[in-house]
């Protein structure tokens, strides 16, 4: 690195000891799968200075701790091996702590140690939540159990997250005054790893919105835009105190509650939680969605309890079609990769959406090799206005919006500009310029969702889309999204022209003008078709019908999912009559039955009657089913087992009326030749035995373990 510069110099005078070289990080960051603010953690530990001696002492501590106590996943057994002869050892890696029901215990369990049953003790996971619930990075002290009788290796002698144990907010204020306004937006660019002189003031902007979800409470954005712009970054990298999901993992247990047991989730927990490829979300239960609206609108849901919380939530994802021909299209709008169950209920409570397109793709080009703050520390400071400041009314008292703005555009323009406050202004509030220019900003990304909706929208419901500000002057300014400033079907879509269209619209053929009808009234844009077929939709699932058939011997291509997945649609409950559920095999089937009812969604019980003779080890099967029972939490289902000796019939009854008759049961697969052929994993691929199927319905009724006398196993 050259000299010093300004920034430079004003950074190390303000907050010595708590800024770092950038370009130090960028040395270290490769080859390793180790966030930024851990490595930062520890650049900070060795590096905090600008005298090069020292950096280059403390650059070679900061390796040689990476060598002995960052373990690489292929390197696990090593390190069981060097706990074990060592007695103990110090890790950095990322903990997770879990309750195992049937245990009546915690386990831990570190993500490259590959063990899953460490001993942790409660002070642990009593002291820091967030190992319950994502996991957290930490250093962590391993030591080996020589007690023989003990059923784990491991235990866990310390553990000191990694995040700054003190931050004192006053004297991060008090740092901010030697700084212009733009002077600390740079220094926030450095912060985050980029080089403000390469980036436009715009482009800055939009990082700082990026970071909005991390200072302000119940702020929810979308982003979409090319691949490589870094749109995860904030989430995966930056802060302790923000978590990144796959859409997979958007059920309603996982993020909000889990009814089966009693626990919170995600959002009890985490400042941010981000969806990762938004584009890829399927939700099977439409009460997630609902959920997700509530919590969404005003920071609570009800799931068998009253849930407050302050998580803000961040939508990332890829847009695959060029910009310029959407907000020019009569058909496609900018919400175009998000799945259906984001519906315009959804959209409407993004109090932004950034323009990813404007964002520049990753490159060593933009990278800076300055001062920046270290980024565990920006990440507390923000951690810190995020919990215990509140600038929304200070917002409100000072804005003025036009007379466009309805609710819900004034609720997001005020928490994007009070966040953007806390960011750049967390010491006070800033010029009238500069206050001017977050609220346009914040109006245009507003304005933004509210153009894409009222596209697909066939009434004027979000009409009112010249979103508007008054300026100091008393102005009235109406702000644009300037890739849809000038286009047509953006700012007047082709509803507004229906009259002149009426012509047109009655020559053509009644199906397609029912087909569009259709799609206007499920707020979505009409698709192009090809050959009279719409492309860029699933098709609708018909209603499935009563079926009678036989499984003949040595048949293939018969699976639980083929067989019973379409009567699943809107079951909460299974109950399930099978005698023999005793065996490994019969067990593993069970398995997979329930497997297949997961996907359905919606299913909240599984009954299970099965049955027992004198041969049967019943503490076996109890530990497998134990098993079992405790996976099926975790996705808040809950599984009830009965045993009943004299039992012989096999049924599945399902609340919504369907009855499912297997001669055999679940057991109708022959057993492979080889664990080893094809068909020994894919039940569809397996061969089956010979067995008649029977599918029909019934008025639906309550569970068959009410009308049976049980003993529970």
């Amino acid at each position: 690195m050259s000299e010093l510069d300004e920034l430079d110099r004003q950074l190390t005078s303000a907050f010595d000891g708590k800024v770092v070289r950038k370009d130090l990080l960028h040395r270290i960051k490769k080859g390793t799968n180790v966030p930024t603010f851990v490595l930062e953690f520890l650049l900070a530990r060795f590096c905090a200075s600008n005298d090069q001696a020292e950096i280059d002492a403390g650059m070679e501590a900061v390796l040689a701790t990476l060598q002995d106590n960052y373990v690489r996943p292929d390197e696990a057994n090593a390190a069981q091996s060097r706990v074990a002869t060592k007695g103990k050892h110090r890790f950095i890696d990322k903990v997770h702590v879990r309750f195992v029901e049937k245990e009546k215990r915690h386990w831990a369990s570190l993500e490259n140690f590959n063990s899953q049953r460490i001993a942790v003790g409660e002070k642990f996971y009593r002291d820091n939540d967030r190992l319950l619930e994502g996991g957290i990075w930490a250093e962590v002290t391993l030591a080996h159990n020589t007690i023989e009788e003990d059923d784990y290796a491991f235990y866990i002698e310390d553990l000191r997250p990694i995040q700054l144990s003190r931050f004192d907010f006053e004297l991060y204020t008090e740092g901010r005054k030697a700084f212009t306004r733009d002077q600390w937006l740079d220094a926030i660019m450095r912060s985050v790893g980029l080089e403000p002189s390469k980036l436009s003031k715009r482009v800055k902007l939009h990082y700082i919105a990026r970071l909005a979800p991390l200072v302000e409470p119940n702020y929810n954005y979308i982003e979409l835009g090319p691949r490589g712009t870094g749109k995860s970054y904030f989430f995966s990298e930056f802060s302790p105190y923000a978590t990144l999901i796959s859409g997979g993992q958007a059920t309603k247990a996982t993020l909000f509650y889990n009814n089966a047991r009693r626990k919170v989730g995600l959002v009890g927990y985490w400042d941010t939680v981000a969806f990762d490829e938004v584009g890829g979300i399927k939700v099977r239960d439409p009460d997630t969605i609902q959920i997700m609206k509530d919590f969404m609108a005003n920071g609570r849901f009800s799931r068998g309890a009253e849930v407050i919380a302050d998580a803000s939530l961040s939508f990332v994802g890829n847009i695959d079609l060029s910009v310029d021909q959407v907000v020019n299209s009569t058909e496609y709008d900018l919400f175009q990769p998000l799945p259906p169950e984001l519906d315009l209920a959804v959209m409407d409570r993004f109090a932004a959406y950034i323009p990813g397109w404007e964002m520049p793709k990753n490159s060593s080009e933009y990278l800076t090799n300055r001062y920046g703050f270290i980024t565990d520390y920006l990440a507390e400071a923000f951690h810190y206005q995020f919990k215990h400041t509140n600038r929304y009314e200070e917002v409100s008292r000072r804005i003025r919006l036009g007379k466009a703005i309805e609710g819900r555009d004034e609720k997001g323009i005020k928490k994007s500009v009070a966040a953007f406050l806390k960011i750049l202004h967390p010491d006070g509030a800033g010029t009238d310029e500069e206050f001017e220019e977050y609220v346009a900003y914040a109006t245009e990304c507003r304005r933004r969702v509210k153009e894409q909706m009222n596209k697909r929208k066939p009434d004027d419901e979000f009409a009112r889309i010249n979103l508007s500000y008054i300026s100091a002057s008393g102005k009235e300014i109406v702000v644009f999204c300037p890739e849809s400033k000038d286009a047509l079907a953006t700012q007047e879509p082709a509803r507004r022209r229906l009259n002149a269209d009426e012509a047109e619209t009655a020559t053509k053929p009644a199906t397609e003008r029912v087909d569009q009808t259709k799609s206007r009234q499920s707020g979505t844009p009409v698709q192009p078709s090809v050959d009279g077929r719409e492309v860029g939709h699933e098709p609708v699932p018909s209603e499935p019908r009563e079926q009678h058939f036989t499984i003949l011997y040595g048949d293939t291509g018969h699976s639980y999912e083929s067989i019973m997945a379409p009567y699943l649609r809107g079951a909460k409950e299974i109950t399930i009559e099978d005698p023999y559920i005793r065996l490994p095999h019969q067990i593993q089937n069970f398995v997979r039955f329930c497997e297949t009812s997961l996907k359905s969604g919606t299913i909240k019980t599984i009954n299970l009657i099965t049955g027992y003779d004198d041969n049967t080890q019943l503490a076996d099967i109890s530990e497998k089913l134990d098993d079992l029972k405790q996976s099926l939490l975790e996705s808040d289902v809950v599984l009830d087992v009965k045993l009943n000796s004299r039992m012989h019939d096999r049924e599945i009854r399902l609340d919504n009326g369907w009855v499912i008759k297997i001669g055999r049961g679940l057991d109708f697969y022959q057993r492979p030749g080889s664990w080893f052929e094809v068909g020994a994993n894919d039940l569809s691929l397996r061969k089956c035995l010979e067995t008649k199927v029977d599918i029909f319905r019934t008025e639906p009724v309550g569970s068959l373990s009410k009308r049976l006398k049980l003993r529970p196993s």
